[in-house]
């Protein structure tokens, strides 16, 4: 019986593996190390693009431009990138494009250098204790003039001292923001009611396909414009190309970011689109 036990002990072991960290090692085999190019410009920051499948918005594009515009951009649309990690987590899948995004552990992300105050010297100190105990009139005088002198000599060294550390911390905030643009970008996409039981990767592929051309893919959508047929995460251009130029145009702004809706004609439909920073984020199709 017990050497029946010991057999069955390997056995359980490997149904006692989590089905999602058997979903997160079929993802890593399948994207990590492989191209990809955004179609979308991606933030110099760990934080990325956090993507909602399940949303009706699926980005916050205010939150986008606010990454954006404190961060910088580390990836540019139309580029290529390695994923280099892909991350299961409750609710989250981390796909990590270049390194992932500066901000990570190990990462030094505090542009400020600590400038240390001159400590008082021994002779300060004891002349401190003298001034208050000393009763003659001159000599007390005599000792606060040598106080007040080392005084100034310390404020002076400490100004020397916050000076340093003012221009080493410029210098450190100039090689972080240079580090940032070298360090990657991601993508969170984030399930409301956690990821779903055995995702493959065609449903991440389907959850970044506005975002992410994956050349790779078996199943992947032709990228060249067709006569006709729009999707979103096209450019202005491309959608042009396949429509014919817009009957009209509009501009607005949401936050940092430029919004263009263009109204196309069609036989007998009218096709409204709209464009974020130049890409295609939804259209609506009706009857004129």
């Amino acid at each position: 019986m017990c050497h029946r036990s010991v057999f069955l002990l390997p056995i359980c072991l490997a149904v006692a593996v989590p089905a999602q960290a058997q979903s997160e090692a079929a993802l890593r085999d399948y994207f990590e190390g492989k191209s990809v190019r955004v179609k979308i410009d991606m933030p110099a920051t760990q934080q990325g693009i956090d993507v909602y499948p399940d949303a009706r918005r699926a980005i916050n594009f205010d939150e986008y431009g606010n990454r954006i515009k404190t961060s910088g951009i580390s990836i540019k649309s139309g580029e290529s990138v390695v994923v280099t990690r892909v991350r299961l987590k409750d609710k989250i899948i981390e796909f990590h494009l270049g390194g992932g995004g500066y901000g990570t552990f190990g990462d030094d992300s505090s542009g400020s250098v600590y400038a240390a105050s001159t400590p008082k010297s021994n002779r300060e100190k004891d002349l401190e204790k003298l001034v208050r105990s000393e009763k003659d009139a001159a000599r007390k005088k005599q000792l606060q003039r040598e106080l007040d002198d080392l005084r100034s000599a310390r404020e002076r060294e400490d100004a020397r001292n916050r000076a340093a550390s003012s221009a080493a911390s410029e210098a450190k905030k100039t090689r972080i923001a240079e580090s940032r643009l070298h360090s990657g970008s991601r993508f969170n996409i984030r399930y409301q009611e956690g990821i779903p039981p055995g995702l493959s990767p065609d449903g991440v592929i389907r959850a970044l396909a506005e975002y992410v051309d994956f050349p790779f893919a078996s199943n992947a959508q032709p990228q060249e414009a067709k006569p006709g047929v729009i999707r979103k995460g096209m450019t202005l251009s491309e959608v042009d190309a396949a429509l014919g130029r817009p009957e009209k145009t509009t501009e607005r702004s949401e936050g940092t970011l430029k919004v263009v809706t263009a109204f196309y004609s069609r036989n007998d439909q009218r096709i409204t689109a709209e464009f974020v920073e130049g890409v295609l984020i939804k259209y609506a199709i009706s009857s004129k």
